[in-house]
């Protein structure tokens, strides 16, 4: 079961709408980013439309800044929700708090540094209710910034992740599979050091899961130096660490451990 983190709701309003999807962002010291994130996701072409952004207690503007959009654009959702933990819990355990408060069937995860086409949530769920025993959709992804390149443009078989992740965050996934897998993991090295992403497709291969590649470039990845990516999760003395747990946790993995 996945831990309730002590948060506050500090924003909190909702219509007499049914919307199916909730956008859970995540936001962490991304004052310069979170705005130009959260127009992507007022722009989206899907209706109604929940959003629920997660606030993990930064250093910078981000609180205040997220409140002030959000205050001024609750119009354009269903539902608007502004939580805050209570203390610094890391990435995996924000999205976790999103996964409990969500209230929709389908969450689609953003993180506050990424950005949305306006066809992305609407064309993700068009495939999965198409196909009700898919657990997720992914988008082909573009990223942007310090590296250029398409994301995402891989079939979802076991095989295609044995050495490296193959598919980001940005993913429109069922709740109940969330919910199913205990949503992301945060271990000794899976969370604080990176890789819940690569751990929650494992563990839906684990469970028999599966997700439904859209082969359409419909959202955006800034590439930074940064990013938990590159900062924390990619550097050499963590790796190690990274490819021992995951190994640990999913033994069919053909991850290199020292």
């Amino acid at each position: 079961m996945i831990s309730e983190n002590p948060h506050s709701v500090l924003l909190e309003k909702t219509t007499d709408q049914v919307s199916e999807v909730t956008v859970c962002i995540s936001l962490y010291n991304y004052e310069q980013h979170i705005v130009e994130t959260l127009e992507s996701v007022k722009a989206q072409t899907l209706m109604p439309l929940d959003l629920l952004v997660v606030e993990d207690r930064s250093t910078d503007d981000s609180l205040v800044i997220a409140g002030t959009w959000l205050q001024e654009n609750a119009d354009r959702f269903n539902q608007i929700k502004l939580v805050r933990h209570r203390e610094n819990r890391g990435l995996a355990r924000a999205r976790n708090t999103a996964i409990l408060l969500a209230e929709t069937p389908f969450l689609f995860i953003l993180d506050a540094d990424n950005l949305l086409y306006p066809r992305c949530i609407e064309r993700c769920l068009e495939a999965l209710l198409a196909d009700p025993n898919a657990a997720m959709a992914y988008p082909l992804i573009e990223k942007f910034g310090e590296e250029e390149e398409v994301m995402g443009n891989v079939v979802w078989e076991r095989s295609q992740f044995l050495a490296e992740n193959k598919i980001d965050a940005m993913s429109l996934i069922r709740r109940s599979a969330l919910l199913q897998v205990e949503g992301y993991s945060y271990l000794e090295a899976i969370g604080p050091l990176g890789w819940e992403d690569y751990d929650l497709w494992c563990k839906f291969f684990d469970a028999d899961l599966y997700g439904i590649p859209i082969g359409e470039i419909l959202a955006r990845y800034r590439a930074h130096s940064a990013s938990m990516l590159q900062s924390i999760s990619n550097q050499s003395e963590n790796i190690q660490q990274l490819h021992q747990e995951m190994k640990q946790q999913h033994p069919w993995l053909g991850l290199e451990v020292s």
